[in-house]
């Protein structure tokens, strides 16, 4: 039997989806990357904001039409679309044969197998909340990275989010199953491990009563084959002097911190229902760069919250620009139902969401153009990525860059240069947000 796998959304929903692939490929199915000639179509889907759900909803309709156009016997889905919307999705889209929720990855096969034998809408959504962990993954990244989902679920409950309600509380995975699974990654050749969850700074805190992300750091930093750790998701609140001192120390351990932030006005934040204000973040980001000051910053903002204000925005853009930060993403408010911000007065109008969004990035933009241009004349060391298709040069990633949301580097060279190969450039050009490089050794 042949699949077709499409997996949407976040890294962590992707570790779930490469899990599912182990289940199938035990199981003996085999993967297919042409829907027309798939027996079975399985879509994992996100419902973050809106133009997640919309974009999982018409990936499910568009799979449909192969069960009339192809070979498909059985269209199915999983992920947090299928969770939040158990009891309406498969009435709402008579089109799907069969659910499972986030909980339920080992499920799969199962659900498909009964689907296979004249089952007919089947619906395995489970609400038990436990931490989803595959040790039998099918890596789709490359297989010289892979993402390392340390914890499911989150406790903070932002006003705007829907995760609590969805992916349920905090659960940590166990340290001993992670250090197996970075052990079996570097087997097939993983070379950097990217940590991922809802919040990666708490890990530990339902285990162990304490947070336990620094000594796990230690011990994956002793895995043979890893040569990078990368940390994503870091709630700034949470981030200690013990992790910091961590990073700082262990070479393996990437000098780069994804923190979303949200805001920079603190009327904003409290209405968001987080946990921090701007002078907390500004003295929590000045600690990050004295213990490393080549430390490349992440950040996610929502602009357009409801009640933000012009002088909101107005704050919003002068923190953006005092604590110039090397990578930053912005997101339009979303209206998600269920969740308090959506009740709340003072909606923003799409187009001033849209004006405030534009004038954040093009800010943004002057600010990591500048970056890029100090880069020139720096010795890096960089993984490769690929070959630029009928040209002498490669793409690569500096410890700067996480893949699928930062800028690359190309370097020019005729020699032959592998996937996963690390090597010294030094940067001789910047173009927007990438760098340009040449070959060191």
């Amino acid at each position: 039997m042949k699949i077709f796998f499409a997996s949407l959304g976040c890294d962590k929903n992707l570790v779930d989806a490469e899990g599912m692939l182990g289940y199938f490929l035990k199981a003996g199915y085999e993967f297919t990357e042409d829907e027309r000639e798939a027996d079975v179509i399985f879509v994992n889907t996100c419902c973050f904001i809106n133009d997640a759900k919309e974009e999982s909803i018409q990936t499910i309709l568009d799979m449909a039409a192969w069960k009339e156009q192809g070979k498909c016997k059985v269209l199915a889905a999983s992920g947090c679309l299928a969770q939040r919307y158990r009891d309406e999705i498969m009435e709402q889209i008579p089109e799907l044969d069969g659910i499972i929720g986030i909980n339920d990855c080992e499920k799969a096969v199962e659900l498909v197998e009964s689907l296979l034998q004249g089952a007919e809408h089947q619906n395995m959504v489970s609400s038990e909340e436990k931490p989803v962990h595959c040790t039998d993954r099918i890596l789709t990244t490359g297989g010289h990275y892979a993402y390392l989902k340390i914890a499911e679920g989150c406790d903070k409950h932002c006003t705007y989010c829907i995760i609590p309600s969805v992916r349920g509380k905090y659960r940590s995975i166990p340290e001993e199953e992670l250090i197996a699974q970075a052990e079996k990654l570097a087997e097939q050749g993983v070379k950097e491990l990217i940590l991922v969850a809802q919040e990666t700074t708490l890990y530990g805190m339902d285990l162990y009563h304490e947070k336990r992300l620094p000594q796990l750091l230690k011990k994956l930093a002793g895995v043979s084959g890893i040569y990078w750790i990368r940390l994503l998701y870091c709630y700034p609140e949470e981030i200690t002097d013990e992790l910091l001192e961590t990073m700082a120390s262990e070479p393996k351990i990437c000098h780069y911190l994804d923190i979303p932030i949200q805001h920079g006005s603190d009327a904003v934040l409290k209405r968001m229902g987080r946990r921090t204000d701007q002078a907390s973040l500004k003295e929590k980001i000045a600690a990050i760069r004295k213990a490393m000051p080549d430390c490349a910053l992440r950040t996610t903002l929502i602009t357009g919250f409801p009640g933000e204000t012009e002088e909101d925005h107005e704050i919003n853009m002068d923190f953006v620009n005092e604590m110039a930060f090397d990578r930053l993403g912005v997101f339009t408010y979303s209206q998600e139902e269920n969740t308090p911000a959506a009740l709340m007065p003072d909606q923003i109008e799409e187009e001033v969401k849209q004006a405030r969004y534009e004038e954040l990035m093009e800010l943004q933009q002057d600010i990591a153009f500048e970056k890029s241009e100090a880069m020139v004349g720096r010795e890096l060391i960089v993984m490769v990525e690929g070959k630029v298709a009928d040209e002498n040069a490669y793409v690569s990633r500096t410890y700067m860059d996480a893949p699928g949301v930062d800028g690359y580097l190309f370097i020019q060279t005729p020699e032959v240069l592998m996937t996963g190969d690390f090597a010294r450039v030094r940067v001789t050009g910047a173009l927007d947000y990438d760098l340009i490089g040449e070959l060191i050794s």
